[in-house]
């Protein structure tokens, strides 16, 4: 992969991977051009003839393109990038370019409005994996205060898009598909939880007509940010079409004194003309090569949360034969959850006092990390430091810690109320005693949950998200600074903060509360678009969920938690000798197949049945690949549809097998030749498929490809 940057006369493009930005200056303002396939082929183009159009009746008598700002200065009646005012002052905006500076991979504006007394700072980083970072500053130049209502990043859209694809969910169900076409007006998707939230899109992408994950185009953006949010797409009545987003704030958050500057979250903007996959090629591409990426740093350890094993109830005896249970299986981590704090015996008290309970634990936490570690176990432990009880000590001694407006309490959700960290001494609170526990008590991994919404964010009576969201960030990274080698699990009622911002702060999401694994299927296929599986903790979960009350196989439940950052959700000392050799199996499977599993290509089948789905992960080198056949509900037809599987190498022959653990699941009459052992070529794979066995629905088949040698 490449990163190059170019300009000739009022020309810069920038090309990473398999994308460019085109940006013309020559109206005094920049204006995208192009973003998408590389089309300038190292020449330089005339951008205003590309750009210019038919002047429409009714219109301006020279109309002229808002550029990146769509400046309502220049005639845009769209929605702006900036928004604000001064009073009744300082409304519009016209920026005008005072100096360009560029370098291989990136070009800078430096744009001011003179009568509006703002100057902005506009970045395009293209990186070497075809990732477009968009990062913007505004200034108050002026003698008085702006109030800063909005600013938000834009990119133009090709006619062609046809159709908005993001998604939907709530507390079980996060990141469900919502597809819709792109109509007159905006389509605008806001979170205003105070974190991203259940129902948060991570990304939202338009495409052409039709999309599938193999096939089609798309132009995709999303927001490196884990406060409240705002996505949009826009059509104009010029059937112009454009795509943006930006941070949500709330009245009066950011009010600019003189000199003072506001820095908007990072926008991260993808392209594909490879379907949806191809997204996910660019997305994962960019977040593994990070330095800090987990698995940079060694393999994801087998991990049991013992949260469902034993709730609240905490013994130590019962607790040490559970990881003697969990080390005989293969698991690698064990981490304690809710419980062992302050006078936290259920979900009522306790929340904001970070010290071991004595009444549960008298001789503190350490021998319970110590027996883990004898066994060959990390430990962890867990943590939701943003939150306070109003029965603790820390609340009956510093009622005013809480986020709020002015004297009103807000109402609580399950039980608790939410510490302002952007006060200096409730951060120190927290990060003190968490930090002494950790250290006390040998924690490598913590869980850092956050079970409510926020209800009045304030912080001495004004907005406080965007500060509330900050201090978290910080949080994080003094904690790692102070234990190196620690590692952080985002969990928020499960799958209620992961995005794009927290990815840069902690090692692993909790991608929902939900370990059924029939709604874990459409949840995790999502999850995984843009955010890589490895990062995505995927549990094995008792026989029957503890959130739907469905009974599920040991197979189905394994095979679904294989393909991320595999763990167990169970108490293991209430599961037979045979599930207990079960998920022995599947453990050694997982340990000797995950550096295939996070770090291959991520492709999913687009299989005609919607009672099917098809997914698996593929070798960089095309050498090996495992795929999942998951039968969600009965098939449409009594024999059921051919299943492909994507992203082998055409030419090579493959050796196919099926894989099971704890037995093959139940199939009617015979099972195809196949399942048994077959040498057939990538191109038949990709394009007959193979013939699924017919088995009941909530089922899934492991099958496995090995590329024959010569």
């Amino acid at each position: 992969m490449f990163a190059t940057a170019a300009r000739a006369d009022h020309n810069i493009h920038l090309v990473g991977g398999t994308v460019e930005l085109l940006i013309d200056t020559s109206a005094g303002y920049p204006i995208i051009a192009h973003w998408g396939a590389p089309v300038s082929r190292g020449n330089s183009l005339d951008l205003p003839a590309l750009l210019s159009g038919p002047v429409p009746h009714a219109h301006l008598d020279r109309p002229a393109d808002a550029g990146a700002l769509r400046d309502p200065g220049r005639g845009f009646h769209g929605r702006p990038a900036v928004r604000g005012h001064r009073g009744s002052r300082a409304w519009s905006t016209l920026f005008e370019l005072r100096s360009i500076e560029s370098t291989d991979t990136d070009c800078q504006f430096q744009l001011v409005d003179a009568a509006a007394m703002l100057s902005l700072s506009l970045r395009y980083e293209v990186l070497p994996e075809g990732v477009i970072k968009v990062d913007v500053q505004l200034t108050n130049d002026g003698d008085d205060a702006y109030t800063l209502d909005e600013l938000s990043s834009w990119l133009p859209l090709p006619d062609r898009a046809a159709e908005i694809i993001d998604f939907s969910g709530r507390w079980l169900r996060e990141r469900q598909l919502a597809r819709r076409p792109i109509l007159p007006g905006i389509a605008l998707r806001e979170g205003q939880e105070g974190r991203s939230g259940h129902d948060y899109t991570i990304v939202q992408c338009a495409s052409t007509a039709g999309a599938t994950f193999a096939r089609g185009e798309i132009w995709a953006m999303a927001l490196m940010w884990s406060g409240n949010t705002r996505h949009m797409v826009e059509q104009l009545p010029t059937g112009r079409k454009s795509i943006g987003a930006g941070e949500l704030l709330a009245p009066g958050e950011v009010v600019l004194g003189p000199g003072e500057r506001y820095t908007a979250p990072t926008v991260v903007a993808l392209h594909s003309r490879a379907g949806l996959d191809g997204i996910s090629d660019v997305a994962h591409g960019w977040l593994r090569s990070r330095p800090q990426h987990p698995t940079r740093v060694r393999p994801r350890p087998l991990t049991l949360n013992v949260w469902e094993a034993v709730y609240f109830d905490h013994d130590l005896e019962r607790l040490s034969a559970l990881a003697e249970v969990a080390a005989s299986v293969g698991v690698e981590r064990f981490v304690l959850d809710d419980g062992w704090f302050g006078a936290r015996r259920d979900d009522h008290a306790g929340l904001g006092d970070w010290v071991v309970s004595p009444d549960v634990w008298p001789d503190g936490l350490r021998p319970l990390a110590d027996r883990i570690r004898s066994l060959g176990m990390e430990f962890g432990l867990w943590f939701e430091g943003e939150m306070v009880s109003p029965d603790s000590e820390l609340y009956r001694t510093h009622p005013d810690w809480i986020l709020r407006v002015d004297s009103r309490i807000p109402p609580t959700a399950r039980n608790q109320l939410v510490l302002d960290l952007s006060n200096t001494d409730a951060y120190a609170h927290v990060l003190e005693q968490v930090d002494a526990v950790i250290r006390d008590a040998g924690v490598s991994y913590i869980k850092w949950d956050h079970n409510r919404t926020l209800v009045d964010p304030g912080h001495g009576g004004a907005p406080a998200v965007r500060r509330q969201t900050q201090a978290i960030y910080a949080l994080f990274d003094e904690l790692r600074r102070r234990n190196p080698g620690l590692e952080i699990e985002s969990c928020a009622s499960g799958g209620g903060r992961v995005d794009l911002g927290m990815v840069m702060h902690a090692d692993r999401f909790w991608t929902s509360d939900s370990n059924d694994p029939l709604e874990r299927q459409e949840i995790q296929r999502w999850t995984s678009l843009v955010i890589p599986p490895e990062l995505l903790g995927m549990h094995i979960g008792p026989t029957i969920s503890h959130t739907t009350g469905r009974r599920h196989s040991i197979q189905f439940r394994a095979i679904t938690a294989l393909f991320g950052h595999a763990g167990i959700e169970w108490n293991l000392l209430e599961a037979t000798d045979d599930e207990r050799a079960a998920i022995r199996d599947w453990a050694v499977f997982y340990r000797a197949e995950r550096d295939l599993l996070h770090s291959g290509r991520v492709v999913r089948g687009d299989h005609g049945d919607p009672a099917a789905l098809v997914h698996g992960v593929v070798a960089r080198d095309r050498s090996r690949a495992i795929f999942a056949y998951v039968q969600k509900s009965p098939a449409q037809g009594s024999v059921p549809d051919t299943f492909v599987l994507p992203g082998l190498d055409p030419d090579a022959v493959y050796r196919v097998s099926s894989r099971d653990f704890g037995g093959a699941p139940a199939v009617q009459h015979r099972p195809p030749r196949w399942m048994a052992g077959a040498e057939l070529t990538g191109a038949a794979l990709g394009e007959i498929g193979l013939r699924p066995p017919i088995v009941f629905p909530e089922e899934a088949i492991l099958v496995v490809c090995d590329r024959i040698p010569g």
